[in-house]
């Protein structure tokens, strides 16, 4: 019995070095040699300054914005998850009513049906895309309160595309703060 603790002993201190130290640092070491920007959030400057991350979404309310999809958990990354409210839920479908009219006093000039992504959170609550429907759907609103034609924000939205995983995996999407600072840079 006591050789088996030992041996048992030695071996937790083994793997415990292994992998609890040696296998994270070298992933560590690797991830900041091959992809830094990646292995360190894929964080955005503006002017020297994190103004956020191409990876987790953010909150922009003002018209001259195109704006996320809802978050469950107020787009705050350390409590990242749904609301895992049912479908069947009367908070939820309150909850979405009340975005459905918000969004359309925001952009009365859409008449096009709402994408669903515009009213209906992500299972993390920081998805930091919008799909092309949604985007185009945003463009009046955004082309209006920034006085420029409506064709140059399909155009940064056209030139902005990111395509699906290995070609069919996913959706054409666009990512919302990327497409927010090329628009701050209009102006």
């Amino acid at each position: 019995m006591k050789q088996k603790l030992i041996t048992a002993s030695k071996l937790f201190l083994l793997f415990t070095i292994l992998l609890g130290i040696l296998y994270p640092v070298s992933i560590f070491v690797v991830g900041q040699i091959i992809f830094p920007s990646k292995s360190n959030g894929s964080l955005i400057y503006k002017d020297g300054k994190i103004i956020g991350s191409e990876i987790i979404a953010q909150q922009f309310s003002s018209p001259k914005y195109f704006q996320s999809r809802p978050s469950a958990v107020n787009f705050d990354a350390a409590n990242s998850g749904g609301s895992n409210l049912a479908p069947t839920s009367q908070t939820l479908m309150q909850q979405i009513k009340n975005r459905i009219d918000t969004i359309k006093s925001q952009n009365p000039e859409s008449k096009t049906p709402i994408p669903i992504e515009l009213v209906t959170a992500s299972g993390s609550g920081l998805d930091p895309h919008i799909s092309l429907n949604a985007a185009y759907w945003q463009a009046d609103r955004i082309a209006k309160a920034r006085n420029i034609p409506l064709t140059e924000v399909k155009k940064i939205i056209e030139n902005n595309l990111e395509y699906s995983f290995l070609g069919f995996l996913g959706e054409k999407r666009v990512n919302v703060l990327k497409l927010n600072l090329i628009l701050d840079k209009l102006n």
